[in-house]
Formats: structure tokens, C-alpha cells, sequence
């Protein structure tokens, strides 16, 4: 009896030993696949009224997904205060990473400061902000260049002459700015091409086509329109043909957004420049995911390169992307 005693104590002992080695339950365990399984990164978008961004947004939230975290998307709707709010909303809930797409290059400074504060690394999509010490990293298209190589192509379709009007997007966003100068660094070398109008109209679909039919009733015999991006350009499109001026006026758009590349390849659309925005929300998913693991070392801005879609490139684009 005295050996079988000794014998069980010896197993009982032996099982507790193993348990410890293997963590039996796996109470308290926090491996790195456990935290990535558990972990949750917000998306947080500047507006979803836009296709445009819905790929930015579901391409984010997806690849979060496929690395193993949970993956939440906020929409701000252009709206700092909803930005705010969003942000608010994810420290509280306990997030381990922002991927982000501001609202405005100023404004949106303070979110992100507040995210870091809270130990929340947060990586920039496609708009920047004006900070170089608040965002882990910031992934960005190549807007200035993107716009130089529509301005050679404005040049070479409508001629050295003519009036044109130019729709900006959002007044607080980079993205605005770096278009509308790059388009600019060629255009105004042609003192006999005229921008008759320049007017924002928000990156919105809406508000542009509200925007130019306002501006051909004062200036019905333009040649172009330069449009910030193709929400615009689409919105620009539908004003020429409300007009019946759509096999006269030539527009321009900005993004690669599926349903200018196909009214490109239809002849309606002159141009748009492709920037990507699957390969950014790609980049900026893969980012977030190597900071949880450890990783330190990221550059404070990641240039995207910027591709001219038009009548003879037309064909290799679809989908947000190369095909």
C-alpha cells in the first residue's frame, strides 16, 4: 500500500509538471498568434459616399482580417467632429491599431496624437496629415507627380489654347493641394490656356455636378475640366451631358475608380490618373500587423506610385488596380 501511495504521489506530481509545460488550459498564455487572434484594428475612413473608399475601406479591413485580427471600419463622413468621436470610441475600446484616412491635414492631428497617447499606433492611407511625429507611418500616393503627367496629357488633347475650369476637393486635404499643384506646374506654362473657374466641390459626385452646371451658365463654351478626383470627374460628366455638351467639353479625372476607367475605354472620359488605393490599404494593414509583433522601424511616408489611365493604357486597368 505504502508503494502504490508513492507511485500515484509520483504521477499526480509528474502531471502537474507537464501541465505547467504546456500550459494546460492555456490560462494567462499570450502567444503571438493568441494576441493576433484577439487583437482589433479599427479602419477609420473620411467617408464611404464615395467607391473610391469603400475599396480603400473593405481592402483594410479585409487584409486586418486575414492576418488574424478582428477588423471594425468607422466612417467620419467628412466630418471632424464624427472623426473625433471615432477616436474616442477606440481607445475606450481597447484597440491595438488605427489604419487611417483623415479628414483634414491639420485637424486630424489631434486624433492621432490622442490614439498614441493611448498606446494605439495609428498608419495613414491615402491623406496625410501634417505631422511627422504623431503617425507610426503614412502611406501615400504620389499626388503631385500622378497630376504632372495629366497635365502633359491635358496639354497634348486639348491643345495649347482654350478655357477650362478646374474642381478642387476638400480645402483642408493635402491630396487637393498636391493635385491641383502638380496639374498646374505644366498648365500655367501655357499663357494661352485659361482657367476660366476654379471651385471646390469636396471630392463629391453630387456637389460637382451642382458646382459646373452653375459654372456653364456663365461660361458655356469651355474645352476641359480638371477634376481632384473622379467622384468629381463623374459628377462633371453627367453636368456636359445635362448640358448636351459631353462630345465637346473634355474631363479629367484623378483616383482609378472602376466606372471612369470604363467610360475611358468608351471614349466619354479623356483621362484619370490610378493611384492605387488597394495597394495602400494592403501596405498600411501589413504595417499595423508587423508593429503589434514588435517592429519599430517603419519610414514616416511611403510613396505609392501614381499611373496615367487613358485611351491607350486603358486596357491593362480594372478593379482599383492593374488587372
Amino acid at each position: 500500500m505504502k508503494k502504490l501511495s508513492n507511485m500515484i504521489a509520483a504521477l499526480a506530481l509528474a502531471a502537474v509538471a507537464v501541465c505547467g509545460l504546456t500550459s494546460c488550459g492555456k490560462s494567462g498564455s499570450s502567444s503571438a498568434t493568441d494576441t493576433a487572434a484577439t487583437a482589433k484594428i479599427a479602419v477609420v475612413i473620411s467617408t464611404l459616399n464615395n467607391p473610391w473608399f469603400v475599396v480603400l475601406a473593405e481592402t483594410a479591413r479585409d487584409r486586418a482580417k486575414e492576418l488574424g485580427y478582428e477588423a471594425t471600419i468607422f466612417d467620419s463622413q467628412n466630418d471632424p467632429a464624427k472623426e473625433a468621436s471615432h477616436y474616442e470610441n477606440i481607445v475606450a475600446s481597447g484597440y491595438q491599431a488605427v489604419l487611417f484616412n483623415p479628414t483634414d491635414a491639420d485637424g486630424s492631428i489631434a486624433n492621432v496624437r490622442k490614439a498614441k497617447e493611448a498606446g494605439i499606433p495609428v498608419f495613414c492611407m491615402d491623406r496625410e496629415i501634417n505631422a511627422t511625429d504623431a503617425a507610426v507611418s503614412q502611406v501615400l500616393s504620389d499626388n503631385y507627380s500622378g497630376c504632372v503627367a495629366l497635365g502633359q496629357f491635358f496639354v497634348q488633347e486639348v491643345g495649347e489654347s482654350g478655357t477650362y475650369v478646374e474642381l478642387l476637393g476638400l480645402v483642408g486635404d493635402n491630396n487637393t493641394w498636391n493635385r491641383s499643384k502638380g496639374f498646374h506646374s505644366v498648365i500655367d506654362r501655357y499663357s494661352d490656356l485659361k482657367m476660366v473657374a476654379q471651385q471646390s466641390a469636396d471630392f463629391d459626385r453630387a456637389k460637382a455636378l451642382e458646382v459646373l452646371e452653375s459654372i456653364l451658365q456663365a461660361n458655356p463654351d469651355i474645352d476641359a475640366v480638371f477634376c481632384g478626383n473622379d467622384a468629381m470627374a463623374m459628377g462633371a460628366y453627367q453636368a456636359l451631358v445635362s448640358a448636351g455638351k459631353a462630345d465637346k467639353v473634355k474631363v479629367f479625372g484623378f483616383d482609378g475608380a472602376d466606372d471612369v476607367v470604363k467610360l475611358i475605354a468608351e471614349g466619354k472620359i479623356v483621362a484619370t490618373g490610378m493611384q492605387f488605393p488597394k495597394v495602400m490599404a494592403q501596405t498600411a494593414a501589413e504595417s499595423a500587423d508587423e508593429y503589434i509583433k514588435g517592429k519599430r522601424d517603419f519610414p514616416q511616408k511611403t510613396p505609392v506610385a501614381v499611373e496615367l489611365v487613358n485611351k491607350d493604357t486603358v486596357g491593362n486597368f480594372g478593379d482599383y488596380g492593374r488587372k
